[in-house]
C-alpha cells in the first residue's frame, strides 16, 4: 500500500468523487510500472488501463484471448473485443497464453473480480445457491481459476456488498487461500493468491498467520461499521488501519476520460 494511504485521519465528508471512482483509482495505484498484468473484463480492466495512462506506462496488459501488451484507446466490452487485438504488440493462441505465459508463473499480477468472495479470498463466478438447482447461474470460470492459481499475486476488485462478501462462497470457482494458510501449498498452487481485495469501501488483506481477510484501509468518508455491515463474517480490523489517499485531479480526469467501446461518448 506504499504511497496510497495515510495514517488514519478524519474522513473527508465533502468528497467530489464516487465510491466506484475511488475503488478504480485505488486499484490502479496497486499496479507498478513494468509489471505483466493478466486482466479480467470490467472493474479490473478499468483499473489496469487507468494505471497504464497514469503512473505505469510500461504496464504489460494481457487478456486471456491471446493479446500481449495491448494498449486499447477505449475499454473493451469483452476479452474478444477487436480493439484488444488491434492495439496489441502480439496476438497468440489461447493455449499459448495459458501453457507458456500463465501456468509457468511468468505473470506478475492477476486482476480478478467475482459475484461472491469469502473470508479466505475464494471467488465464486459459477452459481448462487445449490449447484444442481441454483438460484442464479453465473457466467462461469473462464480463465479465472488459472489466474488465481498461477499469477505471482492476485488483486481482487469488487463492490463491497453483504450478498457478495460471504463467510463461505456457494461454489469455489477460483481458489484464494482455501480454508487457511497452508491450503495453497497443499494444492500445489504456484502463486501467492489474493494479496489485496480493493472495494468501494476500503481494502482487505490476508492476515499473515491465518490467511483470513482483514480490513487494512478505509476510503475517505467510510467507517469501520459500514464495512462490517456489508461483510458476511466477523471482520477483523488491522491494528494499523489506514485511510486511502484521496484521488488527485489528474487521476479523476483520466478516469473520467475513459470510454467503453460502443458507448457513443466522445
Amino acid at each position: 500500500m506504499t504511497g496510497t494511504t495515510d495514517r488514519m485521519t478524519e474522513p473527508n465528508a465533502t468528497a467530489m468523487w464516487s465510491a466506484d471512482e475511488m475503488m478504480s483509482i485505488a486499484a490502479a495505484r496497486s499496479l507498478r510500472d513494468g509489471q505483466a498484468c493478466f486482466v479480467g473484463i470490467g472493474l479490473p480492466s478499468t483499473a489496469a488501463n487507468l494505471a497504464r495512462r497514469l503512473h505505469a506506462p510500461n504496464l504489460v496488459l494481457i487478456y486471456e484471448s491471446g493479446t500481449l501488451d495491448t494498449r486499447p484507446d477505449e475499454l473493451p466490452l469483452s476479452i474478444g473485443d477487436g480493439i484488444l487485438a488491434e492495439s496489441a504488440l502480439s496476438v497468440v493462441s489461447v493455449p499459448e497464453i495459458f501453457n507458456y505465459w500463465l501456468q509457468p508463473g511468468r505473470i506478475d499480477v492477476g486482476f480478478l473480480s467475482g459475484a461472491q468472495l469469502d473470508r479466505f479470498g475464494n471467488i465464486n463466478t459459477t452459481v448462487i445457491g445449490e449447484y444442481d438447482e441454483p438460484d442464479v447461474r453465473l457466467p462461469g470460470s473462464g480463465g479465472a481459476p488459472e489466474i488465481a492459481a498461477s499469477c505471482r499475486e492476485v488483486i481482487v476488485v469488487m463492490r463491497h456488498r453483504l450478498r457478495a462478501f460471504v463467510e463461505q462462497v456457494d461454489f469455489v470457482t477460483s481458489v484464494g487461500h482455501g480454508s487457511g494458510p497452508l491450503d495453497r501449498q497443499i494444492l500445489g498452487l504456484r502463486g501467492a493468491g489474493p494479496v489485496r481485495v480493493i472495494t468501494d469501501l476500503g481494502v482487505l488483506e490476508p492476515d499473515p498467520d491465518t490467511a483470513e481477510l482483514v480490513l487494512s484501509a478505509l476510503h475517505h468518508g467510510i467507517t469501520v461499521e459500514q464495512v462490517r455491515s456489508e461483510t458476511g463474517w466477523p471482520l477483523q480490523v488491522s491494528a494499523d488501519l489506514m485511510i486511502t489517499a484521496p484521488p488527485s485531479d489528474t487521476e479523476l480526469e483520466t478516469l473520467r476520460s475513459l470510454r467503453t467501446v460502443g458507448s457513443g461518448e466522445s
